[in-house]
């Protein structure tokens, strides 16, 4: 893998400053929803800068060592969210002892870091293809549900609590309260630039312009100004061991590592499914095929290092990704550009940064929060088999309302359970019936198609499928679909004869793979389609949205004749 392509350099520095561009509100918000639950001033300028390090260092050292050509890494929605219940707990438990609030998340970085370096090490990265969708489905939407109950109270002008349950409980006591109208007119007013500017342009970043404009409007106004960030340390990052006002003498260390080992473990799993599958965006894009191990052992050393210099903890991002590739950015050259930007920001105008309101942070961020929320998943939970609609039910509610780690593990062993039962109904059927199970065979032509001739076979390509399509096949899916020759293909035929399941997972990824065709002109044909499968088709809109009925068969011969015609 290229670091530098130098018949790219000028896309990679326009993608990579793009891309800085876009993160910088989003680092300064996310650090700040980080030490949201310390009630203390000092917090909101501490948690900026906080996001700002993380940012920096982890978005260098992860495109430096990583295994993702174009890949944008810094401080994310669901990263954040483990942050903050660390840092809530430490000053807790620290009695606002802000020394050991920096150490403990300082450890939990390093923690984080070392189990990513082992996770890669231990080639790891191939398991990830492994969770269903219905579990990333309901956590994801669980953390965005999170992260927007969270900034509704600093929208008017209060200070959140710190568990979710107390969040939903006070909301009617804080509006009853004296609220700030001002925060509340920025922070809607945030919003509202942030989803209307895409509509009359999307060159500039409308996370940026949303930043910009309502600073000064909040500086025109005279707005509060213990409702900003504050005042923010500038100059190189330190290590958290020579920091001023750290006094180590003060660290229990083995309390403070015992603590610090878990909410670790918890953000390298979280870091690492949240990592790949930003890189598996960022190959559908560029077309390209990333190296998972290497890019965990990348992630592993950039938050690392992040860790020791008292920066939050972070992953790939898939927007900022998509941005820097949008732009241009198609080497590691370009998340190093991203971050080098981001370091002058901290060295040079972190003294600007001091007049952002906190609700214009937390308007940035409930849209952050609103886009993780997985609309499509809820909407088709009357439509997808029962079995994946409780596990993603289930796993959101335990998201929002339990832990994220206990969430995703529930939700794996729900999920294993229940594919054990179908899967094991399905094999009984399949052999009753005579047909093996020989996987995605798209080489051996099949006994009934004695009807192609050799003219059409220049113009047709024929996918035949074999088993089930679904969580665990997916990336043996994606692969064949992938090695689809397009030059002079006019048609694809995809045989699902032998397809006798199909899960959400299966049916979204050959949705993607259905429109990746037609986006190339390519006519996209099915035949004999199983009567479970063509069900989940169906209640997914695959058929007849994406493929007609008339482009469905049920014979080959159907078919054949069909494109004799």
């Amino acid at each position: 893998m290229k670091l530098i392509d130098t018949s790219n350099i000028k896309g990679d520095l326009f993608g990579g400053v793009t891309a800085g561009i876009v993160a910088l509100p989003l680092a300064l918000a996310f650090g700040i929803q980080a030490f949201g639950g310390i009630n203390d001033p000092a917090a909101a300028p501490m948690g900026a800068l906080a996001g700002l390090v993380g940012a920096t260092l982890l978005g260098f050292f992860a495109a430096l060592f990583g295994g993702t050509h174009s890949q944008i890494s810094g401080p994310t929605g669901p990263m954040t969210v483990i942050t903050a219940s660390l840092i809530s707990a430490a000053w807790t438990t620290s009695s606002g002892n802000f020394t050991a609030v920096l150490i403990a998340m300082a450890m939990a970085g390093i923690f984080c870091g070392l189990f990513q370096i082992l996770f890669g090490i231990i080639r790891i990265g191939k398991y990830v293809r492994y969770i269903p969708y219905p579990v990333l489905s309901g956590f994801m939407s669980g953390i965005g549900v999170i992260i927007i109950l969270q900034q509704i109270y600093p929208l008017i002008g209060k200070k959140s609590p710190i568990s979710t349950v107390d969040m939903i409980l006070g909301f009617p006591a804080a509006l009853g309260n004296d609220i700030s109208w001002m925060a509340l007119i920025l922070g809607v007013c945030t919003i509202a630039i942030i989803l209307l500017l895409p509509r009359l342009t999307k060159k500039i970043p409308a996370t940026l312009v949303a930043l910009i404009a309502m600073t000064i409007v909040s500086l025109l106004c005279s707005f509060d100004a213990a409702l900003t960030i504050g005042n923010i340390p500038t100059g190189l990052p330190m290590p958290f061991f020579i920091k001023d006002g750290i006094n180590l003498a003060e660290i229990n260390w083995w309390q403070t590592i015992e603590a610090a080992i878990i909410p670790g473990l918890t953000l390298a799993g979280l870091g690492s499914i949240d990592t790949l599958l930003t890189s598996v965006v960022a190959d559908n894009i560029t077309k390209t095929k990333h190296n998972s191990n290497k890019e965990l052992i990348g992630q592993g050393i950039g938050n690392a290092i992040a860790g020791l210099f008292c920066g939050i903890a972070g992953a790939g991002a898939t927007m900022r990704t998509v941005v820097n590739v949008k732009s241009g950015g198609r080497t590691q050259f370009s998340g190093m550009t991203h971050a080098l930007f981001l370091l002058a920001i901290l060295l040079g105008l972190g003294s600007l940064v001091k007049f952002v309101p906190l609700s214009v942070l937390a308007g940035i961020l409930i849209t952050v929060g609103w886009g993780i929320i997985d609309f499509r998943g809820f909407r088709d939970l009357t439509h997808i088999p029962k079995a994946d609609a409780f596990v993603l039910i289930v796993v959101f509610l335990m998201t929002v309302f339990v832990d994220l780690l206990t969430a995703v593990g529930i939700g794996m062993v729900i999920a294993a359970v229940l594919f054990m039962k179908r899967a094991g109904d399905l094999v009984e059927k399949e052999y009753e019936g005579g047909i093996l199970n020989d996987g995605f065979d798209h080489n051996t032509p099949w006994e009934d198609e004695t009807g192609v001739t050799d003219e059409m076979k220049k113009h047709i390509y024929i996918m035949r499928l074999g088993g089930p399509v679904f969580f665990a096949s997916i990336t043996g899916f994606n692969k064949v679909m992938h090695e689809v020759p397009t030059e002079g293909i006019k048609t694809v035929v995809i045989r699902m004869k032998r397809v006798t399941f199909m899960d959400q997972s299966g049916a979204y990824a050959l949705e993607t793979a259905i429109k990746d065709l037609q986006a190339q002109g390519i006519e996209v044909l099915m035949t004999i389609i199983q009567p479970q499968a063509d069900a989940i088709l169906h209640k997914t809109h695959i058929i007849p949205t994406l493929i007609s009925e008339e482009q469905t068969f049920k014979t080959f011969e159907d078919c054949i004749d069909y494109l004799k015609k």
